[in-house]
């Protein structure tokens, strides 16, 4: 009797190496070269001479002739971008922290309290995600003057969440839906709190949910732009996505090599996050998956 390993195994011959090519390697390759090239022509325009930059008859604009680091340089120690780094990294941990923690009771109350018209209540708050920041931010304007936050970290930490509560409150809605309702109920018969049961049974077994909010609503307030540019106006309070346009563009004049270098050296962080928390969210998931 055949086995499926055997039909696998002689069905193999369909699987040559120019199928494999085109099917795989070929689509894998395309995705790659679009997704990487704009920070290979960010570090290559960070460390080409203005020189270089600027003549194409003489110079390949794809490669470097004479590396400099002198946008570097120009970046970390003609302006404030350390200021505007150490800025950024306040207000979107910060922004990030006390969205996941109300988007966690929040998720939790509509999901699991079982209370009339908790649906429509998720549907406002998804419906409030889809307002556009470019309508909300004149509101919000008026509410930072009226109290004495403007050009402040703080105007940005109270602000961001306005629009990160929303989108995380949604997301984790669907993890805690898929929890049973039985394990809340042996818990509830057992003695334990809503607390005890939040912390000890719904957000580990939704810890992949929230590892994933926590990466978006980071990765939002750190690119964040309207507000920053609306609430902040010297510079040594500004974030990367504002300083770097409004400090490093003078008229018509565009300083590509320290802009690239921003670019660069901003995303980096983003990077180390993404490559630090998947691990532990691939992890939670092959947990999850065998529980």
């Amino acid at each position: 009797m055949t086995t499926v390993d055997d039909q696998s195994v002689g069905m193999s011959y369909l699987e040559s190496f120019p199928r494999k090519l085109l099917r795989v390697y070929l689509p894998l390759g395309l995705i790659t070269f679009f997704l990487l090239f704009p920070f290979y022509w960010m570090a290559v325009t960070t460390f080409k001479p203005d020189a270089e930059m600027y003549d194409y008859e003489k110079y390949n604009p794809f490669l470097i002739a004479h590396p400099t680091l002198e946008h570097i340089k120009k970046l970390f120690f003609d302006t404030d971008y350390p200021l505007w780094m150490w800025n950024t990294v306040i207000v979107s941990v910060s922004s990030t922290f006390i969205s996941l923690f109300a988007s966690v009771c929040a998720a939790y109350a509509i999901e699991r309290l079982r209370y009339k018209g908790s649906r429509y209540v998720g549907l406002a708050i998804f419906l409030g995600y889809l307002v556009p920041p470019s309508i909300l931010f004149i509101p919000l304007a008026a509410i930072v003057f009226q109290l004495g936050l403007f050009d402040g970290n703080l105007a940005l930490i109270l602000t961001y969440p306005t629009f990160l509560i929303p989108f995380c409150t949604w997301l984790l809605m669907g993890y805690f839906r898929t929890i049973p309702y039985e394990l809340e109920e042996c818990a509830l018969i057992d003695g334990a709190t809503r607390l005890q049961i939040l912390t000890k049974i719904t957000l580990p077994l939704s810890l992949p949910g929230v590892i994933s909010a926590g990466i978006f609503a980071f990765t939002l307030s750190w690119n964040e732009f309207i507000y920053a540019l609306t609430f902040i106006s010297s510079s040594e309070n500004k974030t990367i996505p504002v300083g770097a346009i409004t400090e490093l563009v003078n008229g018509d004049v565009y300083h590509w090599g320290a802009l690239m270098a921003a670019a660069l050296t901003g995303s980096v962080p983003v990077v180390i996050l993404y490559s630090f928390f998947v691990e532990y969210y691939v992890s939670a998931m092959t947990g999850a998956v065998k529980e």
